[in-house]
């Protein structure tokens, strides 16, 4: 069963092979509440709440608590290029939330049972066991140029993708050393990790670093990347290409 909704505004797809309609309708039921949650464009929401001043850290959900520090582990991870406080000071962890909620969804169909699905939002990625044709799940990454057009397929066989990049939504990432630059060396960077949380808490900083940002995957045991600069040019990294034998 394949099904998409619109949520965090984006297409959200979720595809479980042999699945009850009840167990996609858990997964978007989750999805739904963690955007009701950590939504900066929502007033109603527990961040937004947070960034007036309306809720002391005293009362923060044990979620809110855990993607905080989750957001502050990775700004000290990636020397700071991964930082979840913007320009005028209000927090906005939306650079990790959704990889964070994608893996915690997986998890969620792992105990009940589902070994063979996949979940993408806004291209971040978690796949497991077969796709319905009994085939390893096969991940397409876009020409940011053409967006129609496909230049990678990758077999991630369980391991999380996540994909940032320019080109969908143009300049939403920031270099925090220079809020004022936009970043237009590189238009789209995919770095495949062990989930979809370590994929995507460190593909929004590596994109962040521009060119060098490639470099900084190649250094960290367990990831792997894919960038494309605004020459069109592909540089990946060391074990990249071990992922697209089928």
């Amino acid at each position: 069963m394949r099904e998409t909704r619109i949520l965090m505004g984006m297409p959200i797809t979720v595809d479980i092979c042999g699945a009850s309609g009840a167990l996609i309708e858990d997964v978007f039921g989750y999805l739904d509440r963690i955007d009701r949650r950590f939504s900066t464009y929502k007033t109603d929401s527990e961040i937004s709440a947070i960034n007036r001043g309306d809720v002391p850290s005293s009362g923060w959900s044990n979620e809110m608590i855990e993607v905080l520090a989750l957001a502050e582990r990775t700004k000290e991870e990636t020397g700071g290029y991964f930082d979840m406080r913007r320009p005028d000071g209000y927090l906005d962890p939306s650079g990790i939330v959704k990889g964070w909620a994608i893996h915690n969804a997986a998890g969620l169909l792992h105990a009940a049972g589902a070994r063979d699905f996949l979940i993408e939002a806004g291209g971040d990625i978690q796949s497991a066991g077969k796709n319905a044709s009994g085939a390893d799940w096969s991940v397409g990454i876009r020409n940011p140029f053409d967006m129609d057009q496909i230049i990678k397929v990758i077999y991630p066989r369980g391991r999380g993708v996540a994909t940032s990049g320019t080109y969908a939504r143009g300049q939403h990432i920031y270099n925090p050393y220079g809020f004022d630059e936009p970043i237009t060396e590189i238009v789209s960077l995919t770095v495949v990790g062990p989930d979809v949380l370590e994929a995507d808490r460190f593909a929004t900083a590596a994109f962040a670093m521009g060119r060098d940002g490639i470099y900084f995957i190649e250094g960290i045991a367990g990831l792997e990347g894919y960038v494309v600069d605004i020459n069109g040019r592909a540089t990946l990294t060391t074990g990249f290409g071990d992922l697209c034998a089928p």
